[in-house]
């Protein structure tokens, strides 16, 4: 069943949660936000900027935005240092025409337009459609932005523009033929494996935040050949063009799956004991 608009979504999913007792997962809400806040603090980290001090552009106010940016704040990010964008604009206090969700990001701001949010902003999240991110609004940014431009199959920005524009800039998309793709597939299946096996009530944040930890963890690691074969590479390390690891990486599983069952034992959610030989 398809869900994913907002607002039918969220109320969706929380009665959901609320009726069953199985884990319930909203994946183009949580899945796009743990791997988008995974790639995010790793970008920071190299361009050695930090989550509470960055100030945030997000383009999109559906629900993988408002989801990416509930996230970032439980990341670090400070709320009111977040600036959130639909069709008409800014999300704004004066505002009497946006819902309970898009209202948690309303900012007291008398700012407008996106050239007038990304004026100095570090960070920059695309879910929305292509070519909005112009070469003219990117060069407003701050000194080593991050910017994700996760519209497909088109991005808000293409990657080459980009880098004409700047060349002390991260840059993410949900393209496969870029590097740093954001895909949903670096995590879902393998929330699911850790939180089925512990047999959790349900998926709460301390199991998502392991997720992201545990991913962007991973994109540390030295690469295994296997994975260099499969992506047509010769090597790859951590740095700006691979901030998260490859879907086809096969350490997802047991690094993921892990990381969210022992999350769910010691949250108390899971209704029976991990194994200490799990997933090693």
């Amino acid at each position: 069943m398809k869900i994913s608009k907002p607002p039918d979504c969220f109320e969706i999913e929380k009665q959901l949660i609320e009726r069953c007792e199985v884990p319930v997962f909203h994946d183009d809400q949580h899945g796009t936000a743990i791997v988008t806040a995974a790639g995010m603090l790793n970008a920071l980290e190299l361009q050695g900027k930090d989550i509470g001090e960055a100030t945030i552009v997000c383009l999109g106010a559906g629900a993988a935005a408002v989801a990416c940016m509930e996230l970032l704040i439980k990341c670090g990010a400070q709320r009111e240092k977040i600036y959130m964008l639909d069709r008409k604009g800014v999300i704004h206090t004066r505002r009497d025409d946006i819902n309970k969700y898009k209202q948690l990001f309303a900012n007291n701001t008398d700012k407008r337009t996106l050239e007038d949010v990304i004026e100095g902003a570090d960070l920059f999240v695309g879910v929305s459609g292509p070519d909005l991110l112009s070469p003219e609004a990117l060069k407003l940014m701050a000194d080593k932005p991050v910017v994700f431009a996760c519209s497909n199959p088109d991005p808000e920005i293409n990657p080459e523009v980009a880098h004409q524009v700047r060349d002390d800039l991260i840059i993410g998309t949900g393209r496969s033929d870029y590097p740093n793709q954001v895909n949903n597939v670096l995590c879902f299946p393998f929330i699911f494996r850790g939180a089925l096996d512990v047999r959790a009530s349900e998926i709460n944040d301390a199991m998502k935040l392991a997720a992201v930890e545990a991913i962007r963890g991973l994109a540390k690691e030295p690469v295994p050949q296997s994975v260099l074969d499969a992506a047509g590479l010769s090597s790859l390390s951590f740095g700006p063009d691979y901030i998260i690891p490859k879907p086809m990486d096969a350490r997802l599983l047991p690094k993921v799956a892990r990381a969210v069952a022992l999350a769910a034992v010691e949250t108390g959610v899971a209704r029976i004991e991990m194994p200490d030989n799990y997933m090693l």
